[in-house]
């Protein structure tokens, strides 16, 4: 019963936001036309106009961004899994992330077994989750620093972590920054977090964080390595993908 009734509150609350960026949109294309009259301002008045429009602008698309982290978060439900080799995972999610790493001066470090079974999985959303936790540990290194990934097999459980050496995260914030909407930086969502630990746990695995101020933090991540599931309706084949970016530490 309270998960139908959240299922229900999850698909009401989805409705009511794409109402709020059809209103968004119309909205941004009018601060868009109203910028364009103001494009070459030439007196005072003009150029605080300009300002107020590019500053209503900046809001609008912040509001779009909280909406679209909102409608990801109440939508990890319905699953699309396959078995899906770790590593693949990681050598589509880094060819985009460490291009951003390396101007930050981070170094990404990667250690996996080359014996890693498949998990089955949703990739994009995992992937998803993924950057979510990257993208903080990039945040949380301003000086430059590295990041490492690690894997290993544990009983019936895969388990990942992601450890950098960043500034660390105080006890209060550690307690408190799954909780959606909860957030310490100026003009976050509070959403990353908690909908990376909901992907997880929609695989039936974890997410936990530990971390100490100066000393930098380290997510560990789980996921159940199960048999095939087939989909009778479904393709029956189902193919495991490997990688050429398996190392050993």
């Amino acid at each position: 019963m309270l998960l139908e009734h959240y299922s229900e509150l999850a698909e009401t609350a989805g409705v009511f936001i794409h109402e709020i960026k059809n209103h968004l949109s119309t909205l941004t294309l009018s601060m868009q036309l109203l910028a364009e009259d103001f494009e070459n301002p030439q007196t005072l008045r003009e150029r605080r106009a300009l300002d107020r429009v590019s500053r209503l602008q900046t809001e609008c698309n912040r509001l779009v961004e909280v909406s679209n982290d909102f409608l990801r978060f109440t939508r990890v439900k319905d699953l699309m899994l396959r078995p899906y080799a770790l590593s693949k995972v990681l050598e589509e999610l880094l060819d985009f992330f460490e291009p951003t790493a390396r101007a930050g001066n981070v170094r990404v470090n990667v250690y996996l077994p080359a014996d890693l079974p498949p998990v089955h999985l949703d990739p994009d959303l995992f992937k998803q989750a993924l950057l979510n936790l990257l993208l903080n540990a990039l945040q949380a290194i301003p000086n430059g620093g590295e990041i490492t990934l690690l894997a290993r097999e544990e009983a019936h459980w895969l388990v990942m972590q992601i450890i950098d050496t960043g500034t660390g995260i105080p006890p209060e914030v550690l307690e408190n920054m799954f909780k959606p909407f909860y957030s310490t930086k100026s003009g976050g969502s509070g959403l990353g977090l908690p909908t990376a630990r909901k992907v997880l746990e929609a695989h039936g695995g974890s997410l936990e964080a530990d971390s100490a101020p100066g000393k930098g933090t380290r997510f560990t991540l789980k996921l159940p390595i199960r048999p095939p599931i087939l989909n009778p309706s479904g393709p029956q084949e189902l193919v495991v993908e490997t990688s050429l970016r398996d190392s050993e530490p």
